[in-house]
């Protein structure tokens, strides 16, 4: 089997981006642009016809295997797919018989780092106030490994979540403790750009999975 399309936009420690900091403490027009971007592609995303939706998926999956055969992760942080992501529960389920543990995020207080509770594909889940899925139990892991959904990605390697800094705050957390895992976003090529114009508090991604290609921005998955 030969391994994914792997190309490296440019190498850079993912803890200490370089980049402009923008002077103004509210970078109005910034917002505004970001909140713009994160419609538009969200909205490209949910429009994809569902045969198309699930071929795409299906060749991310081919991709994200390889890249995790490479990475072999011990724990496993994934995200419950909402507004039409791809859906990473199959392949975790896999791992999860392979003996990885894999855990999901959960959301604690508007303004604290997430906490990931250990998931396994029988777990009770229950439904947070932003409609997302975590389990109702289960002990406290740190994932090395850990994938993240992109509404937007650009060629730096930054990545357009949902506005609210929930995973610029956990892996600056977890960096100050010496464990910040391999980041890898996972999405579809439609959320590529040259530019989300990240934020000073943005941390850019390891790599990035499309149905096309893994695009690799440092060097951690190098060897």
């Amino acid at each position: 089997m030969s391994l994914p399309d792997l190309r490296i936009a440019h190498a850079h420690p993912n803890l200490q981006p370089e980049k402009p900091v923008n002077s103004s403490a509210i970078d109005l027009d910034g917002a505004e642009r970001s909140s713009a971007l994160r419609r538009d592609k969200i909205a490209a995303r949910e429009a994809l016809a569902p045969d198309l939706h699930r071929r795409l998926s299906l060749a991310i999956e081919t991709h994200l295997t390889l890249l995790l055969q490479r990475c072999q992760p011990r724990v496993l942080g994934f995200c419950w797919p909402f507004r039409a992501e791809f859906d990473c529960r199959a392949l975790a389920a896999r791992l999860v018989n392979e003996g990885v543990r894999a855990c999901l995020p959960q959301v604690i207080s508007a303004d604290a780092a997430l906490e990931f509770r250990a998931w396994r594909p029988d777990s009770e889940m229950l439904v947070d106030r932003y409609g997302i899925h975590y389990p109702a139990a289960g002990e406290t892991l740190t994932p090395d490994v850990l994938l993240l959904p992109v509404n937007a990605f650009d060629a730096a390697g930054y990545r357009l979540g949902y506005g609210a800094g929930y995973f610029d705050r956990t892996l600056a957390q977890l960096a100050g403790r010496g464990q910040c895992p391999l980041t890898i976003g996972v999405g579809f090529e439609l959320a590529r750009v040259e530019s989300i114009h990240p934020a000073a508090h943005d941390i850019p991604l390891d790599a990035v999975v499309t149905e096309t290609r893994t695009t690799q921005f440092s060097t951690r998955l190098l060897g």
